[in-house]
């Protein structure tokens, strides 16, 4: 999509669509890590998409610098998108980095930057699986 149509987007919009890229992406590596029940693909894919999770896969990557100065732009555009809920279990600070999260992830998905998309979504895997292990 052209940069100045995509502009016109509003960040809900693109965190709409982030949601559903972020989303199958995470099922498609829980699913790759093997046969297992409903109950336990239910249970990996949760702790991957949660709110929580987003959240602190997005600061640790802010942290390390991993976002160029545009893409910063345009998680902060999602941070701080007016929204009239939030999700039941998380407070509203993590659920607007998470929403800024996946508004970066649906415009990186628009712009056709699959690639670049998909390197910040298998970091962002290496960041909580990482975790789950240290816990």
């Amino acid at each position: 999509m052209e940069e100045s149509r995509l502009n016109t987007y509003s960040p809900l919009s693109l965190a709409f669509l982030g949601d559903a890229v972020y989303s199958l992406y995470m099922r498609e590596h829980v699913i790759r890590l093997g046969n297992m029940s409903a109950r336990m693909l239910h249970l990996k894919t949760s702790a991957l998409v949660s709110a929580g999770a987003q959240e602190k896969a997005i600061l640790t990557l802010i942290e390390e610098g991993a976002l160029s100065p545009e893409e910063e732009r345009i998680y902060k555009r999602g941070e701080n998108a007016k929204t009239e809920t939030h999700a039941k279990n998380a407070s509203l600070t993590t659920y607007h980095r998470a929403t800024g999260f996946e508004c970066l992830t649906g415009w990186l998905y628009l712009k056709g930057e699959r690639d670049r998309m998909e390197e910040l979504l298998q970091r962002a895997v290496h960041i909580l699986t990482d975790e789950e292990h240290e816990e």
